[in-house]
């Protein structure tokens, strides 16, 4: 999941990103309504956790253009206002979702993790590929009977994989999709991600390079 966290209170938004980090997510911050106009124009995010109350363009002003130029990403405003006013407000602007601070850190995460499944509604909770299962809410992967032991970013390209339901996805969207705005777009680290996972995955392979073009689920090559 990529998330963009747009809050002017630095501390607290440090804080957010490293918690959501550690749960595997890629996320990037925006200090100010301009940044994350910005940010949204470039970069494709699944959820957007947005204070509304921002210097420069209000938080109220960058909801509205969400909802209008990317209808697929999720909005979970996350402010102080916490009125009954204030939260019919915002959801009536387009937000999905509405959480007050102060906040319960692992109540945030089950919110984002919600918004993703009411995002990808097509997709299963549990996503699987022949003799592969893995539970994006729970961090659980599996290949038959076995546990996979997979780092943060294994299970999210992974994830992504089995997402693409066997459709070939480049380095460039992994990257994207998986890391954050501060990855190098010249980094290997797809690259080596990859290698490992493919390691862990075993026998028979099931994780295929086309070469040029990027990587793939498939039982056969």
């Amino acid at each position: 999941m990529r998330v963009l966290v747009v809050e002017d209170e630095a501390f607290l938004a440090e804080a957010v990103q490293a918690g959501l980090r550690r749960e595997g997510m890629a996320v990037d911050i925006a200090g100010d309504g301009a940044t994350a106009l910005e940010s949204v124009a470039v970069n494709e995010y699944d959820v957007v956790v947005l204070d509304r109350d921002l210097p420069g363009v209000h938080g109220d002003d960058v909801c509205r253009h969400v909802v209008a130029s990317r209808p697929d990403c999720r909005i979970l405003m996350l402010t102080a206002a916490g009125g009954l006013a204030d939260k019919v407000d915002g959801l009536r602007l387009g937000s999905d979702d509405y959480l007050v601070k102060p906040f319960d850190f692992p109540e945030l995460v089950a919110r984002l993790h919600a918004l993703r499944r009411r995002a990808a509604a097509a997709h299963p909770p549990v996503l699987t590929y022949a003799d592969l299962w893995l539970d994006p809410a729970r961090r659980d992967a599996r290949r038959g009977d076995r546990t996979l032991r997979l780092t943060r970013k294994e299970f999210a390209v992974l994830e992504l994989l089995l997402r693409a339901d066997g459709a070939v996805l480049s380095a460039e969207h992994l990257l994207e999709k998986a890391w954050d705005a501060h990855a190098d777009p010249f980094t290997n680290a797809v690259r080596i991600t990859i290698s490992t996972l493919r390691r862990k995955l075993g026998d028979p392979p099931i994780l295929h390079t086309a070469t040029g073009v990027g990587y793939y689920l498939a039982t056969t090559t």
